[in-house]
């Protein structure tokens, strides 16, 4: 076999093992959960995702700057992924892992190519792969533009590799290599915006390890960049105006407040890069650093930095590897404060590769016993799985990801709190969520998202009075909401003040004329003021929009029967209970109206089966025995009048009908 052949085959070999071994690692991801923190935004809650590859979603994904980023190739991934798995994050969760595999191989094949060191950019790209700060761009969904954007990266950066190469060979097709990295670009940044600076990594890398650097071509060599950088601009200017429009982009902090985390910044990914304990998905921003910490920070910054340019002759690779990770991670350093975080493990999905190339290419030279080398691989990338394995199981549900947070960065993290709260709420743990909300306020008394949370959760377990104060805050933290104008408006209406609820409602309506919950609430309080038709009216819009929405047309139900249309109200509530047939209280009016009706034995077997879905039950069980006397089964209806008195001891009318029912016995 001739070198070249066995050089082909150790690259195969070494590029299965690369994606076997990542896939194998990352697969306990793959029966994870989604989370509570931006999954809603990307995939659970957004509309426009769950409506698939359709013209108007990818006309949307095109057009839309939500959640702040303008990536319309991750949006288009999310509503594929929808299209292939709907709700099932099994198939989400695979997506990115494979994604992530491929990524591991292209590592390899673009610092072999780059460099011509087979092993070295072997042991890269495990790194790269491997470590514990890419469990939170692989097993977050809402991340995608993580994985998606370093495959398109990657790929720019092969593909200017074969060009510059061929470049300096005088190779044919050199120009269709470049226009390749350069409609790969365009793919990255239409995949995460974050990739603003790699034109100025490709200058990095033509200075090593290309080699091209000279005087006579700096000219040439920034020409070749200038199409890059119109791309860069125009994505920039378009990721600056989507978050200022959000509000997500922050001058509250003075510059020099952002410069010093910025710095202190880079001292602890280099920290976390070696040392990869206490991960969390959100670090919060102090707002400004000891001086201290700043100085240390500083410090560590200029002797790295001095370090490396002192090496860059006899190990050029220093100074590249330090400035790939420091110009890559410049869109995410803090400098322009994006969000509430001060770092974040997710900034660091391509922007590492710069410290490993540096660190794997300079021990490369100092072991140079074969077995050693071979040994302290091994050692160090078993060490890395391992704790990505266990990183990787913080990643399986909101409860267990919000619970390692407060563990490893309770400090003023308010949103970890609230987070937590969502989660608790939805196991049905009431008073732990609302706790953590409250701690949440303690830290941040103004933030919107806490205030309706508890809001939402006070009124949700009867206490609606309770509620009002929170939504009254969270509105005025941020006024034109109108989920929390909504919740205002139903709770408003629930305490009786419904004139309030119907402006409430109105609002959310001339903003959101298709608001399925506020068409229903307004339904249902202008039914309370005796508005009938105008509630059908209302009921019947939310219909519209959303014919499986069983409150409205249980709240349609209610409204017919009312209004003496029996039929019309029965009709209603078995449509409301085809959505939802577990609901006891529609099975309990349903069973009211066919009684009304005189259809006694349908409405008895309803009776029954509200009871069957909530046992403890006083209105259904009273009524059943009502029902149960007309149709003469008088012990059966005794039976069921004093259950309805043992849960309810003051139903004035259950305890009428059974002393009737015992009198006439007697």
């Amino acid at each position: 076999m001739s070198e070249t052949s066995v050089k082909a085959a150790r690259g195969r070999m070494i590029c299965a093992v690369l994606l076997i071994g990542t896939l194998l690692l990352f697969a306990r991801a793959w029966r994870h959960d989604f989370v509570n923190y931006d999954d809603p935004d990307y995939v659970t809650k957004n509309v426009h995702v769950q409506a698939g590859l359709t013209a108007e979603s990818v006309r949307w994904a095109f057009a839309t700057s939500d959640v702040s980023y303008w990536h319309p190739l991750t949006w288009l991934s999310h509503m594929a992924d929808w299209q292939l798995y709907g709700d099932h994050p099994h198939g989400h969760h695979a997506t990115s892992i494979l994604i992530h595999a491929i990524n591991a191989v292209l590592v390899f094949l673009v610092f072999r190519r780059l460099t011509g060191a087979t092993w070295a950019s072997a042991l890269c790209a495990a790194v790269f792969a491997w470590h514990p700060l890419r469990a939170e761009s692989v097993a977050w969904v809402a991340e995608r533009k993580d994985v998606l954007s370093g495959f398109f990266a990657l790929a720019t950066l092969w593909a200017y590799a074969v060009f510059a190469q061929r470049r300096r060979d005088a190779a044919a097709g050199a120009w269709w290599f470049y226009g390749a990295a350069l409609a790969l670009f365009a793919g990255g940044l239409m995949s995460k915006p974050m990739l603003v600076t790699l034109p100025a990594v490709l200058l990095i890398l033509d200075w090593w390890p290309l080699a091209r650097v000279t005087k006579k071509r700096w000219v040439a060599l920034l020409a070749e960049k200038v199409p890059f950088g119109v791309l860069s601009l125009a994505v920039s200017a378009i990721t600056i105006h989507a978050q200022r429009a959000v509000g997500t982009l922050s001058e509250v902090l003075p510059p020099g407040a952002r410069l010093a985390n910025a710095v202190v910044a880079v001292a602890r990914y280099v920290g976390k890069f070696f040392w990869p304990f206490d991960l969390a998905v959100l670090y919060p921003h102090p707002g400004f650093w000891p001086a201290g910490r700043v100085a240390l920070a500083v410090l560590f910054f200029v002797a790295v930095t001095g370090i490396a340019l002192w090496q860059m002759r006899r190990r050029p690779w220093v100074l590249a590897g330090w400035l790939f990770f420091l110009v890559s991670l410049l869109p995410a350093s803090g400098v322009v404060q994006v969000g509430i975080q001060s770092m974040a493990d997710r900034y660091t999905y391509l922007t590492m590769i710069g410290i490993a190339v540096a660190v794997i290419w300079t021990v490369r030279e100092w072991v140079t016993s074969r077995g050693a080398a071979v040994t302290l691989a091994t050692v160090v990338l078993v060490m890395l799985a391992a704790r990505t394995w266990n990183q990787l199981a913080v990643w399986r549900d909101s409860l267990a990801l919000f619970d390692h947070t407060l563990k490893v960065a309770p400090a003023g993290n308010y949103l970890a709190y609230n987070n937590r709260g969502l989660a608790l709420f939805a196991a049905g743990r009431v008073d732990e969520a609302l706790s953590d909300y409250r701690e949440s306020l303690a830290i941040n008394p103004t933030w919107m998202e806490a205030n309706n949370n508890l809001g939402y959760t006070l009124a949700q377990t009867g206490h609606p009075a309770e509620a009002i104060p929170y939504y009254r805050k969270a509105l005025a933290a941020k006024p034109d909401q109108p989920e929390v104008q909504n919740n205002l408006a139903n709770a408003l209406s629930d305490v009786g003040q419904l004139d309030e609820a119907v402006r409430l409602y109105e609002a959310v309506l001339a903003r959101q004329p298709d608001h399925v919950n506020a068409l229903n609430g307004l339904g249902v309080t202008l039914a309370m003021q005796g508005h009938l038709p105008e509630a059908v009216a209302k009921f019947e819009a939310a219909l519209r929009v959303d014919p499986n929405s069983g409150s409205a047309h249980s709240n349609l139900g209610n409204a017919f029967a009312i209004l003496g249309r029996r039929d019309e109200a029965i009709a209603s509530y078995q449509r409301a209970l085809a959505v939802r047939p577990d609901d006891a209280p529609t099975l309990n009016t349903l069973a009211n109206v066919l009684e009304a009706a005189g259809r006694w034995p349908e409405a008895v077997a309803t009776y029954r089966r509200a009871i069957a879905f909530a046992a403890v039950n006083p209105t259904a069980h009273a009524n059943l025995g009502h029902a149960l006397a007309q149709l003469g089964q008088r012990d059966e209806a005794i039976a069921e009048l004093r259950i309805a008195l043992q849960q309810k001891p003051d139903d004035a009318q259950a305890r009428a009908w059974l002393a009737e029912l015992e009198r006439a016995k007697n």
